[in-house]
Protein backbone atom coordinates (compact mmCIF):
# COMPACT_ATOMS: atom_id res chain seq x y z
CA UNK A 1 0.00 0.00 0.00
CA UNK A 2 2.46 2.52 0.95
CA UNK A 3 4.48 1.86 -2.68
CA UNK A 4 1.06 2.46 -4.37
CA UNK A 5 0.57 5.61 -2.47
CA UNK A 6 4.11 6.47 -2.92
CA UNK A 7 4.06 5.73 -6.81
CA UNK A 8 0.68 7.92 -6.94
CA UNK A 9 2.40 10.99 -4.99
CA UNK A 10 5.48 10.95 -7.49
CA UNK A 11 3.16 10.73 -10.46
CA UNK A 12 1.52 13.92 -9.25
CA UNK A 13 4.73 15.54 -8.80
CA UNK A 14 5.94 14.72 -11.91
CA UNK A 15 3.10 16.03 -14.16
CA UNK A 16 3.29 19.11 -12.28
CA UNK A 17 6.62 19.87 -12.51
CA UNK A 18 6.76 18.85 -16.46
CA UNK A 19 3.12 21.58 -16.40
CA UNK A 20 5.20 23.84 -14.88
CA UNK A 21 8.18 23.43 -16.97
CA UNK A 22 5.87 24.03 -20.45
CA UNK A 23 4.00 27.09 -19.23
CA UNK A 24 7.53 29.04 -18.52
CA UNK A 25 8.48 28.06 -22.15
CA UNK A 26 5.32 29.52 -23.30
CA UNK A 27 5.67 32.71 -21.77
CA UNK A 28 9.10 32.87 -22.74
CA UNK A 29 8.07 32.90 -26.25
CA UNK A 30 5.33 35.19 -26.01
CA UNK A 31 7.92 37.87 -24.70
CA UNK A 32 9.97 37.41 -27.34
CA UNK A 33 7.39 37.84 -29.94
CA UNK A 34 6.67 40.79 -27.30
CA UNK A 35 9.96 42.18 -28.36
CA UNK A 36 9.62 41.90 -31.93
CA UNK A 37 6.65 43.86 -32.46
CA UNK A 38 6.82 47.65 -33.28
CA UNK A 39 5.97 49.17 -30.33
CA UNK A 40 6.15 53.19 -31.19
CA UNK A 41 3.94 55.55 -33.57
CA UNK A 42 6.85 56.32 -36.13
CA UNK A 43 10.30 55.13 -36.43
CA UNK A 44 12.10 54.14 -33.34
CA UNK A 45 16.02 53.59 -32.68
CA UNK A 46 16.62 50.99 -29.70
CA UNK A 47 20.58 50.32 -29.55
CA UNK A 48 21.50 47.14 -27.55
CA UNK A 49 24.73 49.02 -26.11
CA UNK A 50 24.70 52.85 -25.93
CA UNK A 51 28.37 52.76 -24.97
CA UNK A 52 31.52 50.73 -26.47
CA UNK A 53 34.30 50.39 -23.71
CA UNK A 54 37.11 49.14 -26.13
CA UNK A 55 38.97 48.25 -22.54
CA UNK A 56 42.70 48.68 -22.46
CA UNK A 57 44.12 47.87 -26.27
CA UNK A 58 47.56 48.05 -27.57
CA UNK A 59 48.58 51.15 -29.36
CA UNK A 60 47.45 51.12 -33.30
CA UNK A 61 45.53 48.20 -32.39
CA UNK A 62 42.07 47.54 -34.45
CA UNK A 63 39.77 50.83 -33.46
CA UNK A 64 36.56 49.38 -35.74
CA UNK A 65 33.90 48.87 -33.39
CA UNK A 66 29.64 48.59 -34.17
CA UNK A 67 26.63 49.85 -32.31
CA UNK A 68 23.92 47.59 -33.02
CA UNK A 69 20.11 49.27 -33.19
CA UNK A 70 16.64 47.76 -33.80
CA UNK A 71 14.10 49.66 -35.28
CA UNK A 72 10.95 49.51 -32.77
CA UNK A 73 8.97 51.83 -34.54
CA UNK A 74 5.86 51.01 -36.80
CA UNK A 75 7.64 53.43 -39.72
CA UNK A 76 10.98 53.49 -41.62
CA UNK A 77 13.92 54.49 -39.58
CA UNK A 78 16.31 56.86 -41.53
CA UNK A 79 20.06 57.63 -40.16
CA UNK A 80 20.16 60.79 -42.16
CA UNK A 81 24.15 61.90 -40.37
CA UNK A 82 26.56 60.62 -37.90
CA UNK A 83 29.03 62.86 -36.33
CA UNK A 84 32.07 62.10 -34.34
CA UNK A 85 32.99 64.83 -31.49
CA UNK A 86 36.22 64.70 -33.27
CA UNK A 87 38.14 63.86 -36.15
CA UNK A 88 39.87 60.69 -34.26
CA UNK A 89 36.44 59.03 -34.07
CA UNK A 90 35.01 58.81 -37.65
CA UNK A 91 31.52 57.12 -38.06
CA UNK A 92 29.73 55.29 -40.72
CA UNK A 93 25.81 55.42 -41.01
CA UNK A 94 23.48 52.89 -43.07
CA UNK A 95 22.65 54.19 -46.25
CA UNK A 96 19.45 52.42 -46.78
CA UNK A 97 16.39 52.93 -44.38
CA UNK A 98 15.83 50.18 -41.65
CA UNK A 99 12.31 48.49 -41.81
CA UNK A 100 10.10 48.25 -38.75
CA UNK A 101 11.48 45.12 -36.72
CA UNK A 102 15.11 45.35 -38.37
CA UNK A 103 18.65 45.66 -37.09
CA UNK A 104 20.85 48.46 -37.89
CA UNK A 105 24.79 49.05 -37.66
CA UNK A 106 26.41 52.64 -37.24
CA UNK A 107 30.10 51.80 -37.21
CA UNK A 108 33.01 53.45 -35.84
CA UNK A 109 36.74 53.75 -36.42
CA UNK A 110 38.70 55.65 -34.01
CA UNK A 111 42.41 56.44 -34.05
CA UNK A 112 44.04 54.58 -32.38
CA UNK A 113 47.40 56.27 -32.22
CA UNK A 114 46.84 58.00 -29.88
CA UNK A 115 48.22 57.40 -26.25
CA UNK A 116 46.25 57.21 -23.15
CA UNK A 117 42.47 57.35 -21.97
CA UNK A 118 40.03 58.49 -24.18
CA UNK A 119 35.85 59.02 -23.91
CA UNK A 120 34.68 60.19 -27.42
CA UNK A 121 30.91 60.50 -28.70
CA UNK A 122 29.05 60.31 -31.77
CA UNK A 123 26.08 62.09 -32.66
CA UNK A 124 23.19 60.23 -34.65
CA UNK A 125 20.40 62.41 -36.25
CA UNK A 126 17.75 61.00 -37.56
CA UNK A 127 13.87 60.75 -37.60
CA UNK A 128 13.43 58.49 -34.72
CA UNK A 129 10.42 59.37 -32.00
CA UNK A 130 10.44 58.66 -28.59
CA UNK A 131 11.52 59.06 -25.15
CA UNK A 132 15.11 58.22 -25.84
CA UNK A 133 15.97 60.44 -28.39
CA UNK A 134 16.13 64.20 -28.01
CA UNK A 135 13.77 66.08 -30.84
CA UNK A 136 15.24 69.12 -32.75
CA UNK A 137 13.72 72.19 -33.12
CA UNK A 138 14.10 75.65 -34.84
CA UNK A 139 13.55 78.80 -33.38
CA UNK A 140 9.87 80.30 -33.64
CA UNK A 141 9.71 82.81 -36.25
CA UNK A 142 6.92 85.19 -33.94
CA UNK A 143 8.32 86.72 -30.66
CA UNK A 144 7.64 84.59 -27.78
CA UNK A 145 6.49 82.09 -29.93
CA UNK A 146 7.79 77.87 -28.87
CA UNK A 147 10.22 76.68 -30.50
CA UNK A 148 9.20 74.63 -34.14
CA UNK A 149 9.57 71.09 -34.19
CA UNK A 150 12.09 69.78 -37.18
CA UNK A 151 10.59 65.95 -37.74
CA UNK A 152 14.17 65.19 -36.59
CA UNK A 153 15.73 63.54 -33.63
CA UNK A 154 19.46 62.98 -31.84
CA UNK A 155 21.32 60.22 -29.67
CA UNK A 156 24.42 60.72 -28.46
CA UNK A 157 26.56 57.16 -28.21
CA UNK A 158 29.74 56.95 -26.63
CA UNK A 159 32.84 54.98 -27.18
CA UNK A 160 35.67 54.41 -24.28
CA UNK A 161 38.73 52.99 -23.51
CA UNK A 162 42.72 53.46 -23.05
CA UNK A 163 45.42 53.34 -25.60
CA UNK A 164 48.84 51.66 -23.98
CA UNK A 165 51.94 53.29 -25.04
CA UNK A 166 54.39 51.45 -26.96
CA UNK A 167 56.84 49.15 -24.43
CA UNK A 168 59.84 50.45 -24.71
CA UNK A 169 62.95 48.55 -26.62
CA UNK A 170 64.99 46.30 -24.50
CA UNK A 171 68.61 46.66 -25.52
CA UNK A 172 70.13 43.60 -27.31
CA UNK A 173 72.86 42.00 -25.42
CA UNK A 174 75.62 40.42 -27.40
CA UNK A 175 77.01 37.56 -25.23
CA UNK A 176 80.68 36.53 -26.99
CA UNK A 177 81.03 32.91 -26.92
Amino acid sequence: MKKILLLAVLAVFSATTVNAQTKAKKTKKAKVEAQKTPTLEGAGMVFENETIDYGTIPHNADGQRQFVFTNTGNKPLVIESTQGSCGCTVPSKPEKPIQPGEKGVIGVKYATDRVGPFTKTVTVTSNAVGSNVTPMTTPSTTPGGAPVPTGKSTKIITIKGTILPDAPATPVVETKS
